[in-house]
């Protein structure tokens, strides 16, 4: 169980290695591109070779990358062409650095249903695996429930990966959407029956790297609203639970918190994870 952040790499990604280490972490999460926009500038190959041998030099791994926010392959043709282009642009980055994979967020159906996007979505994403390299995960993020979201539920996302059919297909669980979406992950008594839930319909081997976000919110509250680990509903304890769990224990977390000085995830919030851990004798 490898512990990381969601680092800036503004400036190039290479700067994002350095940024890593002044706090801590093992595994790392970084965008290629704004995330609010969709310009995307290729990365030079001597600068990826460059971002490759430093995170080897330092043991910084695995590797991730993050698509845009603006990603959405349930909404019009135009949105979807897009969304397409920019995963592909991701992959093709991921390649070129060695990270594992691009986690992503499916979008909205605005309002037609899942049924009504699922196989637009589904041919979207098939798509961007025709003109990924192989070695590459695309790794579907659950969302928080929110309105006409997409992969709400694990049956969303089960019938989501059915419908692309591709090994190369994977699942990023982000703690504080589970919450949101009513999973109730964090208590002892009834995480057994959520991660049993979850291999009956998607499987754990499909599940990769989690999101690891306390919660401002309540279980089942719809709304995608991250925490400082320990000052939201999940608290220490529920992280106890989730790391101590038998599901998690070779699986990386990613912190995507606001951070204690409100500047993102930093080393408070990683130190608290790494002391859990340490608690459970999780290995790493």
């Amino acid at each position: 169980m490898r512990l990381g952040a969601h680092v800036s790499a503004s400036g190039g990604l290479n700067k994002a290695i350095g940024r890593a280490q002044e706090i801590g972490v093992e595994t790392i999460q970084m965008f290629a591109s704004s995330p609010r926009g969709w310009a995307f500038k290729p990365q030079l190959e001597e600068d990826a070779t460059a971002f490759r041998n430093e995170a080897k030099t330092v043991g910084i791994s695995p590797v991730f990358l993050h698509g845009i926010y603006l990603v959405n392959v349930g909404g019009t043709v135009d949105l979807v062409e897009k969304s397409v282009n920019s995963l592909v642009n991701h992959m093709n980055v991921a390649g070129q650095i060695g990270a594992a994979g691009v986690i992503f967020h499916g979008g909205s159906h605005k309002g037609v249903g899942f049924d009504g996007v699922l196989g637009q979505a589904a041919s979207a994403l098939r798509l961007v695996l025709s003109q990924s390299p192989t070695d590459v995960w695309l790794i579907i993020e659950n969302s928080a429930g929110m309105g006409s979201n997409i992969g709400g539920s694990f049956e969303e996302i089960a019938r989501l990966i059915r419908e692309i059919d591709s090994p190369q297909v994977m699942v990023c669980l982000d703690i504080q959407h589970c919450m949101a979406s009513g999973y109730r992950i964090g208590d002892p008594t009834e995480i057994d029956a959520v991660m049993d839930h979850f291999d009956e319909v998607i499987g754990l081997p499909k599940l990769v790297v989690v999101h690891a976000n306390d919660s401002k919110v309540k279980y089942g509250s719809g709304v995608d609203r991250h925490e400082n680990i320990g000052q939201g509903y999940l608290g220490i304890e529920g992280f106890e639970t989730i790391m101590g769990h038998s599901a998690f224990q070779n699986i990386p977390f990613i912190l995507e918190v606001p951070g204690f000085d409100k500047r993102g995830p930093d080393r408070e919030n990683l130190d608290r994870l790494k002391a859990i851990r340490s608690r459970l004798n999780v290995p790493i």
